[in-house]
């Protein structure tokens, strides 16, 4: 943590974040990360309070979540000294373990997991940007789960409580940095 702790690190981060209006669509509002990403400390506060989710117990890998959930899945594997897997949008892998269709708040989507790299169970840390609907969540949770590991807990940057979608995660370990 920084000398300021994990407060600050939510400051900066609130300050960074970035709210598209009518993106990708009218009326939806888009909650864009690349400005927290591409601000050193900004990404690194982003790391430390998502890699801290871990207090309900400890990970074997990081999944990470197109597509910026592979950023920022990348980071906290590196803070951790773990590996971490890409859960793909559909015809993105050239080997596929399972998939999962899913409803995301302005369309549908299907998410794919790949063949061989998640061991029957691990205990895997998700990591996304946000958590709007809880399709792309619950999806990813779900290949998870079908592949033989187990979700260690859910970590994401931002969660729309509005939008109900921790109520799609069946009681799984589920953290959030910020809440709009």
């Amino acid at each position: 943590m920084t000398a300021a702790g994990p407060e600050a690190d939510r400051a900066l981060v609130a300050d960074l974040l970035r709210a598209v209006p009518d993106f990708p669509k009218p009326g939806i509002r888009f909650w864009d990360l690349t400005t927290v990403l591409a601000d050193a400390r900004g990404l690194a506060a982003t790391t430390r309070l998502l890699g801290a989710s871990l207090a309900d117990g400890p990970a074997d890998v990081v999944v990470g979540i197109e597509a910026r959930g592979f950023l920022l899945g990348a980071a906290v594997a590196q803070e951790l000294g773990l590996g971490i897997v890409p859960v793909r949008k559909q015809g993105k892998l050239p080997a596929v373990a399972a998939s999962r269709s899913y409803e995301l708040e302005y369309g549908s989507a299907t998410l794919e997991l790949p063949a061989g790299v998640l061991e029957p169970g691990a205990r895997a840390l998700l990591v996304d940007d946000v958590l709007a609907t809880g399709g792309t969540a619950e999806a990813a949770c779900g290949l998870v789960e079908e592949s033989g590991a187990t979700v260690a807990s859910l970590a994401v940057v931002l969660e729309l409580p509005e939008l109900d979608g921790r109520g799609r995660l069946a009681g799984r370990p589920l953290h959030t940095v910020l809440q709009r």
